[in-house]
C-alpha cells in the first residue's frame, strides 16, 4: 500500500470516526427528553446519573495518559486551569443544558446550542482581539436569521406564545455561551498537555462538580431510583459521552479540527431526525430552512483559506 493510499484511507476513516462521534454526541438530548417523559426523574438527578456512569471512565483514561512516556506534569496553575475549563464546560453547561431540555423539542436545542462556533469567535475577537474578517460577519448573519426562523416556525407550529418555550431556549442559549467560553479556554490549554490528557482530566473534574452539587442540593437519592432512570444514565454516559469524546478526539487527530468541525455540523439534522422517530417531534418547513441557514453559517465560520 502506498503512503497516499495510507493517507486517504486514514483520512476517510477520520471522517467516519468523526461522524460516527457526532450521532452518538446527538442522541443526548433523544436519551434525555426520553428520559423525562419515561419516568419521574429530575434534570439535576439525571445528570448526576450520567457523570457517575462516566466518571470511571475518565479517570482509568486520565491514569493511563499521565503514565504515558511523552506525559507533560501539570503545573498548579494548569490543575486549578483544566478544573476550571472542565467545570464550566461540562459541569454548569451540562446543567444549563438539561435543566433547558425540560421545556424545550431536542431539534430546537440542537440548534440554539449549535451557534456556539459564533459565539467563540466574538470571545476571541474581544479577548484575543482576534479581526473577524467580512466573510465571519455574514456567516454569523446567516446563523442568526437561521435560528430565527426555526423559532418562528417553532412557535407557529405551538400556537402560542409559550413562556416555558422561552425559558428553555434561554437556558440553552447560556448553555452555548459557557460551552463557547470552554472552547476558548481549551484551545489555550490543550497545545501545552495534549488533547486526550485534558479531555480526561477536565472530563473527570466536571464529573465531580455535577456530584457535588447533587449531594448539596438535592433532597434525592441515587440509590432506589427507577430502573429506567439508571438505564438512560447509563446508556447516556457511554454512548452520547465517553465514547464520543474520545471519537472526535481521534478523529481530529487524523483530519484535522477544521474538518472534524464539518463533519460535526450533521450533529443538529442527526437530533432532528432522531427526535421524529423517537419522539414523535415534528419536522416542519421553516424548521428545515432554518437548520440550513445555521449549518451554512457555521460551515462558513468554520472554513479557513
Amino acid at each position: 500500500m502506498t503512503t497516499t493510499t495510507t493517507r486517504q484511507s486514514s483520512f476517510i476513516g477520520g471522517v467516519l470516526i468523526c461522524l460516527l462521534g457526532a450521532v452518538c454526541f446527538s442522541t443526548k438530548a433523544i436519551l434525555v427528553k426520553l428520559a423525562y417523559r419515561e419516568t419521574s426523574v429530575d434534570a439535576v438527578t439525571l445528570l448526576a446519573l450520567r457523570m457517575l456512569f462516566s466518571l470511571p471512565f475518565f479517570i482509568i483514561s486520565a491514569i493511563a495518559s499521565s503514565r504515558k512516556a511523552d506525559n507533560v506534569k501539570f503545573t498548579i496553575s494548569q490543575w486549578a486551569y483544566v478544573a476550571l475549563i472542565g467545570c464550566l464546560g461540562y459541569y454548569i453547561s451540562s446543567l444549563l443544558d438539561f435543566l433547558g431540555l425540560q421545556y424545550i423539542s431536542a431539534g430546537i436545542e440542537r440548534l440554539v446550542l449549535f451557534i456556539y462556533p459564533t459565539l467563540v469567535l466574538l470571545m476571541s475577537a474581544l479577548i484575543f482581539k482576534e479581526k473577524i474578517k467580512t466573510k465571519q460577519w455574514v456567516a454569523v448573519l446567516i446563523t442568526y436569521i437561521g435560528l430565527s426562523i426555526a423559532f418562528l416556525g417553532e412557535i407557529t407550529f405551538q400556537g402560542t406564545h409559550d413562556r416555558d418555550f422561552y425559558i428553555g431556549s434561554l437556558l440553552i442559549f447560556a448553555c452555548a455561551i459557557t460551552y463557547a467560553m470552554y472552547i476558548v479556554g481549551s484551545g489555550r490549554i490543550i497545545p501545552q498537555v495534549g488533547a486526550a490528557k485534558f479531555n480526561s482530566y477536565a472530563m473527570s473534574f466536571a464529573c465531580a462538580g455535577v456530584l457535588i452539587h447533587f449531594f448539596i442540593t438535592s433532597k434525592e437519592s441515587l440509590i432506589g431510583l427507577e430502573t429506567d432512570a439508571y438505564l438512560y444514565g447509563f446508556v447516556m454516559a457511554v454512548l452520547s459521552t465517553v465514547i464520543p469524546s474520545y471519537l472526535v478526539a481521534e478523529g481530529i487527530k487524523r483530519i484535522g479540527s477544521d474538518n472534524a468541525a464539518i463533519v460535526g455540523s450533521v450533529g443538529p439534522v442527526s437530533t432532528i431526525l432522531q427526535a421524529y422517530i423517537f419522539l414523535q417531534e415534528p419536522v416542519f418547513a421553516l424548521q428545515i430552512a432554518g437548520t440550513i441557514l445555521v449549518l451554512i453559517g457555521v460551515l462558513l465560520i468554520g472554513k479557513k483559506k
